[in-house]
């Protein structure tokens, strides 16, 4: 027989080896590539930095690696929620996140974009349901010794156990919404607040731009409303995503179910203990004969915990909340996008119209040169060196009636071809 002693040093030998695998002897780390950084935020409201890889992940959520890849910095994965078994899969813009039933895991808590949603998930957290406090008051069912009901107050320490929180959850008559919840609600108001931001910011820049370039057509203005028309473009792309993968939510009741952890969690402890506890008594009542019935009854409880039924209610509500407001969003942005198009629309008839003028004028210029042609086709015949009765004439009043005769009768064609135009339409 071994000493304690000696059992206890292997098992902490053993409990060293499986944690900090990536550490030397000397206490100095090894440059591993597949450790990362996460900060952990449970459901106490405590957080901390933790270095864990892939695979340490992977066992403490139950998720598979292609999940985990959806968080992957160097990747761009659109906006997705994933419900697993164990764990929700959070990638909305710039919040990525593992939701588990007792902790949030946040690869990228270096983000200065991510702070405001980290404090935002610690006071959800750490304040409970909607602000109140962190403590669920309930009544129990049996009364005491002198009939009274008896309150009992049930609340979660700050080191986070899990146990309390499911007691605290399943057993009271005052529902505390679940932690992942809580967290996957933090999330959602921290994207949409985003989208929503990036959209005023975009307002305020577009509309007077497009005004400005209403009243004046130049090319800095031009520009301008080019560089926010692929803004515009962007933004409604990302908001439509974010919208999409809610109504996709919403439209499966089996996706919203598997997001219930902390109920699938206490549903599943109390159908372990009492499998426990109905295969204690069998193991005491049965004999030699009572093999196969015991076996029925077994498997009879563990059918009943596998058609187990959820109430999605709760999280159906929350989900079409933060859908309402990205609609509202994706509203404000298609309004947006509709007096881009309704400014470019204006733009162009401004464009056809300063055509048209420009049009009309060619008319006009072509016309007088038709005009002054045959103007100068009489200019010419006189001045051909040919003898002809007229230059015999000994007055010089001649030549100006000849004169005055060519530019007046240029005037009377230049006129009856512009009331020509005029009236057959092609000139305003």
């Amino acid at each position: 027989m071994r000493s304690s002693k000696a059992v206890v040093a292997e098992e902490d030998d053993l409990n060293r080896a499986v944690v900090a695998p990536h550490q030397q002897p000397g206490g100095r780390r090894k440059a591993t590539g597949n450790m990362r950084a996460w900060l952990v935020v449970s459901d106490s409201g405590r957080s901390y930095l933790e270095e864990a890889g892939k695979h340490s992940i992977m066992r403490r959520t139950g998720l598979p690696a292609r999940d985990l890849r959806v968080l992957d910095p160097q990747l761009s994965y659109p906006s997705t929620i994933l419900g697993r078994e164990r764990a929700i899969v959070i990638n909305l813009e710039h919040i990525k996140a593992v939701i588990t039933a007792t902790e949030v895991l946040v690869p990228n808590s270096r983000d200065p974009l991510v702070a405001p949603f980290v404090q935002d998930l610690q006071a959800r957290v750490s304040s409970g349901s909607y602000g109140a406090p962190h403590h669920v008051v309930t009544e129990s069912d049996e009364g005491d010794a002198d009939g009274t009901s008896k309150a009992v107050l049930t609340s979660q320490t700050q080191s986070g156990s899990p146990g309390l929180a499911l007691d605290a959850y399943s057993n009271g008559s005052t529902k505390v919404l679940p932690f992942e919840f809580r967290a996957l609600e933090a999330c959602l108001e921290s994207a949409c607040r985003l989208l929503e931001s990036e959209t005023l910011t975009l307002e305020q820049e577009a509309y007077p731009a497009l005004d400005e370039l209403t009243s004046k057509i130049s090319t800095l203005n031009l520009e301008r409303v080019r560089q926010i028309k692929s803004r515009l473009v962007a933004i409604s792309g990302r908001v439509q995503k974010v919208r999409d993968e809610l109504e996709h939510l919403l439209d499966d009741d089996m996706d919203m179910a598997e997001m219930y952890l902390t109920e699938k969690l206490a549903h599943q402890r109390a159908g372990e203990t009492s499998s426990r506890a109905d295969i204690g008594n069998v193991e005491l009542e049965m004999d030699d004969d009572g093999d196969e019935d015991a076996k029925t009854e077994t498997e009879s409880t563990s059918g009943g915990l596998g058609g187990f039924k959820l109430n999605i209610e709760e999280l159906e509500m929350l989900l079409e909340a933060y859908f309402v407001q990205i609609d509202g969003t994706l509203n404000k942005l298609s309004a947006l996008r509709e007096y881009v198009d309704d400014t470019e629309d204006y733009i162009n008839i401004m464009l056809d119209e300063k055509q048209n003028q420009l049009l009309q004028m060619g008319v006009m210029l072509s016309t007088a040169t038709l005009v002054i042609t045959a103007g100068v086709v009489v200019v010419g015949i006189f001045g051909m060196n040919i003898t002809i009765e007229l230059f015999n004439v000994p007055t010089f009043h001649q030549f100006w009636e000849a004169t005055g005769g060519t530019v007046g009768g240029c005037l009377i064609l230049y006129i009856l071809a512009i009331c020509w135009g005029k009236k057959s339409g092609l000139l305003q």
